[in-house]
């Protein structure tokens, strides 16, 4: 037999996930640090909530490749509250941000096309494009006095191949925000190399203090694709069902060609679609839930922090994770397998696009008492085998 060469993957478990899973398999306690899936959190979902699964409409099969008026609606009414006015008619459905990337992927891109996307970020896009024929092309996020877009080297970046510009929206990991500023330059390079933008608000609701602001309002002149779903918004990624919301002056061409693209695969299912509204409705539970539990592990790492000046917690503006910078003294995946020794589980930075010294990442969105623990842990062994006294700026 004969594979096609874009999945010709190395799929070896590798050292760090070999040493959890022995660990885990071992018994030995682990105070989870990378916790990113909120139904593992402890979290309390409404006993009713599967009901509505249960409606006389989720057994009738009526294909809309766009998904249902009923489904698309309850987004409107979600962009509603957010200051963007948004019709059904500008809605896909699908059935998870990756799928609506792969759409998406597919519509702006012939094979071997460019997409840039924002470094630091999360490992999502690699695999997508390569799936779809696509280049992807990291383009840099810096940090001087909080994280944001280097203009000068966005522009750099772009080629006559490229068509596209994901932005995540907050960031994830590092929690950056697009400020207007940076839209303003964003829309300006879109506008002058005739490129879409495509922005994940997937934590969009998930700002420190409040929401953000939607990009779903659209930009002057440009093609903007707005990515979400319930994975994060309502805490749901088990319902798979997420969208693509389409603005700009080719909006027309872009939803008759995405609708080809979803009659395709006509991948959501009726009792989601019917369910849709009442889980938008009732998200708040959860919304409110997480950010009360990520304001307090926040808080609890600041606490731990403020005695050890080697180690620095960059500025987050939303998202449920945080970024160290540690002294870049050894390789961090030594640091890794160092702590989960010492029964503290966390992600090295190198995973998100950082350098491969220097950085964790830290969930979250753990339970309160397992962060705690988990924090003591990491802030023991960097005190005591990471250079106790060095004070260094954060890059």
């Amino acid at each position: 037999m004969r594979f096609s060469r874009k999945t010709d993957w190395n799929t070896e478990e590798s050292g760090l996930a070999r040493a959890h899973r022995v660990r885990v398999e071992a018994g030995l306690p682990i105070a989870d640090l990378t916790a990113s899936n909120p139904t593992r959190c402890g979290f309390e979902y409404d006993r009713d909530l599967l009901a509505a699964l249960s409606g006389p409409q989720a057994l009738e099969y009526d294909p809309q490749p766009k998904g249902s008026l009923r489904g698309r609606e309850a987004v409107c009414a979600y962009y509603a509250e957010h200051g963007a006015a948004v019709g059904p008619d500008q809605i896909v459905l699908t059935t998870s941000t990756s799928e609506a990337y792969s759409y998406l992927f597919r519509l702006l891109c012939d094979p071997g096309g460019e997409v840039l996307a924002l470094q630091p970020g999360y490992p999502l896009f690699d695999f997508l494009a390569v799936l779809d024929d696509v280049q992807l092309k990291a383009a840099p996020l810096i940090y001087d006095q909080g994280w944001q877009i280097d203009p000068e080297g966005l522009r750099r970046a772009v080629t006559a191949a490229t068509r596209a510009i994901v932005v995540v929206h907050p960031n994830n990991p590092t929690g950056h925000f697009t400020k207007p500023w940076e839209t303003e330059e964003l829309a300006r390079l879109c506008r002058e190399r005739e490129l879409s933008l495509i922005v994940d608000e997937v934590f969009l609701d998930y700002g420190v203090g409040g929401a953000g602001v939607s990009f779903a309002g659209g930009l002057e002149e440009v093609s903007v694709f707005v990515v979400s779903g319930l994975s994060k918004i309502a805490g749901l990624p088990q319902m798979k069902a997420a969208w693509i919301v389409v603005t700009g002056p080719e909006k027309g061409p872009a939803l008759d060609r995405l609708e080809v693209i979803a009659d395709t695969f006509l991948s959501m299912n009726a009792p989601v679609e019917c369910a849709l509204s009442k889980w938008l409705e009732g998200r708040a539970a959860i919304r409110d839930q997480i950010r009360e539990r990520v304001a307090a592990n926040l808080a609890q790492l600041d606490r731990q922090l403020d005695p050890l000046p080697a180690v620095c917690r960059l500025e987050v503006e939303g998202g449920w994770f945080a970024v160290l910078r540690i002294p870049a003294l050894k390789p961090d995946e030594q640091t890794v397998l160092a702590l989960l020794e010492r029964g503290v589980w966390v992600h090295p930075g190198y995973f998100y696009g950082m350098a491969e010294s220097g950085w964790l990442v830290v969930s979250l969105l753990g339970p309160e008492e397992e962060f705690s623990t988990g924090v003591t842990g990491l802030v023991n062994y960097l005190r005591t085998h990471q250079g106790g006294n060095v004070t260094e700026s954060p890059l």
